[in-house]
């Protein structure tokens, strides 16, 4: 059974969401390294960044949905899904290749589109697994 889950911000300039990671294995790796900062790239509507994690797919699949928060194992990188990429078909939301589902933005995603590729990023936490 997954660990409680954790809540990070995403800040990229004045853009900012929150999400929150489901607890596994992969989720808490990154919450270990967390704050992290690194040089965002946006592909069709999908932020990604790298991340100091190193892990394989754990259930990984191609099609996600707007909102998932996903680990990219080929680019070491934390992705943002919030709309179709150049790789979706039809209204889909595809990935590159297979990603692992981590999470869930659960702030307003229209924020996203003004992520621009080569802004810095930050992702920090803002809620402690466990806090009560």
């Amino acid at each position: 059974m997954a660990a409680a889950a954790m809540r990070v911000r995403i800040r990229a300039g004045s853009v900012a969401v929150e999400a929150e990671l489901d607890g596994g294995e992969i989720s808490r790796r990154l919450w270990e390294a967390l704050p992290i900062e690194a040089v965002c790239s946006v592909w069709g509507a999908e932020v990604y960044f790298p991340v100091p994690v190193e892990a394989g797919n754990d259930d990984g699949r191609e099609v996600v949905d707007a909102g998932d928060v996903a680990y990219w194992p080929p680019g070491r990188a934390l992705c943002v899904f919030f709309g179709p990429t150049p790789a979706s078909r039809g209204d889909e939301i595809r990935a590159a290749s297979a990603v692992t589902v981590m999470g869930r933005v659960v702030t307003d995603l229209a924020p996203l589109w003004g992520i621009r590729s080569g802004q810095r990023v930050v992702i920090e936490g803002i809620e402690a697994p466990f806090a009560g």
